[in-house]
């Protein structure tokens, strides 16, 4: 039994993810690209001193849930001993416990009397951080050094301060290093606002208190874990989804789960996913892991902390050589936010003939990315990272919401202003896509249109989007969503515009995304 006060350690506990908010806060406040001020790409978090996450902003769950090994991986490179009061280590390596190059982590040791007691992690999403294409994203990569430079974990600052070299070494091999310093100070600044409040609770409640208190929320997450666990019948379950293309033969690429719930363990067997596929839609482990940890609390039914102790009850397995697993070389940069969402629909499906009053039908599972990028000759480029949501898929007790995103994302778009007061491109439309979403008992949501009018000579494009020729699929006998339609409109003339793949435009040209409706719920009628 413990003797700590359980009132004290739930104040920890609130004061740990008010630290984590703050870090987002202060994040958004001062950064310098539109991705991270109005779409809020980014996460926060803090983990014990042995890099358990204890604490966790109300960010992007696909981030927080990788960031639960992020600092376990980072101590098997680089020692705790090592470390020094006042550094931060910058690095995006997916090995580490990571995600796409883009998400670019900065980790802080916070010290209380001469020994870590925490860590303060910042994970921003840059626009661009280097490699064949502008943005980052090439459809046709064929290992992970087309993509991006690879930033192994380095000290950004030390006890004398800001270690210029390693910033000057990273921002050579950017395309918009002005907005990418604005950024990685943001983070800086976001790590030491954590520092602060973590000093302030070990001065409140005393140190070896709060380090108790980390250990029990622990504890009390694992519990709680086992507990929903419980709540679901034994058995084996299987599902499946598909990636719209990347599979063998130019075939969808099948992602497959099995389910095993014995008491209050449960065993998510990936393996069965296909090979390491063709296009930019690998993922890591991490980002697999990260995307099943969601899936089993949603699933769960209660409204619980995700901390490391949430784990425990879970093996998760993947298998390495698939696009789940795919090695420390693959192309990796749509797997952060498409085939982890292909995770989450195949577990829905595994575990609708169980409790589908807890699931919902299928949705925008997509980042539906359009991403802009505009050359100038001489000066840094101008980038524009834009996601698009859809309709939300019916539930068992109502109808789908119109125009959001859904699982493991968690951004806003850009408002047109801000487009069209920051990049030479015009938003023309802006509208709900009506009757796109299924219909069922209740209906999915309706998607999106939007129109981006190019008013310079040249203008580079990144389109990564799924859910163009599989839509968003009904649950319990309901209609799937309409799918997703990207088009470009050039001297008169509309044709489609692949969901993954890279292109050149030219001014006048004019790029509608039209987004999907969500899946409906129950046999119509």
């Amino acid at each position: 039994m413990s003797t700590l006060d359980p009132f004290v350690v739930e104040v920890i506990r609130h004061g740990l993810s008010a630290a984590a908010e703050e870090m987002s806060l202060v994040m958004t406040r001062s950064a310098r690209s539109p991705l991270l001020r109005e779409a809020g790409d980014l996460s926060s978090s803090i983990t014990d001193a042995a890099g358990g996450l204890v604490g966790q902003g109300k960010d992007i769950p696909v981030h927080l849930g990788a960031m639960a090994y992020t600092i376990i991986e980072l101590l098997k490179v680089i020692p705790a001993a090592s470390m020094r009061e006042g550094d931060s280590f910058i690095y995006n390596i997916g090995s580490l416990g990571g995600n796409h190059l883009n998400d670019v982590k900065v980790a802080r040791p916070v010290f209380v009397d001469g020994r870590i007691v925490a860590f303060a992690l910042s994970l921003a999403h840059w626009p661009d951080v280097g490699g064949t294409w502008p943005g980052s994203y090439l459809a046709t990569a064929v290992d992970t050094y087309q993509e991006a430079i690879r930033i192994p974990p380095m000290p950004i600052t030390t006890p004398e301060g800001l270690n210029r070299p390693v910033l000057d070494f990273i921002l050579y091999n950017v395309r918009d290093p002005v907005a990418c310093e604005g950024d990685l100070l943001a983070q800086i600044s976001a790590t030491r606002a954590a520092e602060r409040r973590i000093h302030e609770l070990c001065a409140a409640h005393g140190t070896e208190v709060f380090l108790e208190s980390l250990s029990r929320l622990h504890d009390l997450s694992e519990a709680e874990m086992r507990e929903a666990l419980r709540d679901i019948p034994d058995g084996d379950y299987e599902g499946e989804d598909f990636l719209d293309d990347g599979g063998p033969d130019g075939r969808p690429a099948r992602v497959h789960v099995r389910i095993a719930i014995r008491g209050d363990e449960a065993t998510i067997d990936l393996s069965g996913s296909d090979d390491r596929v063709s296009n930019f839609c690998n993922t890591t482990s991490f980002i697999a892991k990260s995307a099943v940890a969601y899936s089993m609390r949603v699933m769960s039914g209660r409204d619980m902390q995700q901390n490391a102790g949430a784990l425990r009850p879970l093996n998760i397995v993947t298998r390495p050589g698939s696009m789940l697993d795919p090695g420390w070389d693959a192309p990796i940069a749509a797997g952060n936010h498409e085939t982890s969402m292909r995770i989450v629909d195949a577990m829905f499906r595994a575990m609708e003939v169980v409790i589908p009053t807890r699931l919902s039908a299928g949705g925008p599972a997509t980042s539906g990315l359009l991403a802009f990028a505009e050359p100038r000759p001489g000066q840094p480029w101008r980038m524009l990272y834009e996601v698009h949501g859809g309709g939300e898929g019916a539930r068992h007790d109502r109808d789908g919401c119109p125009a959001v995103r859904v699982h493991l994302t968690n951004t806003s778009n850009t408002p047109a202003e801000m487009i069209e007061a920051n990049y030479a491109i015009r938003v023309e439309r802006q509208s709900i896509r009506r009757g796109s979403g299924g219909k069922g008992q209740f209906s999915g949501g309706d998607g999106v249109i939007r129109s981006y009018r190019i008013m310079v000579p040249s203008m580079w494009l990144t389109s990564c989007v799924e859910r163009c020729a599989i839509p968003p699929f009904g649950l319990q006998g309901a209609e799937p969503g309409a799918p997703f339609a990207v088009t470009l409109e050039r001297d008169g003339e509309v044709t489609t515009i692949t969901g993954k793949g890279n292109m050149l435009l030219k001014q006048g040209d004019l790029v509608t995304i039209e987004t999907c409706g969500g899946g409906g719920y129950g046999a119509p009628g």
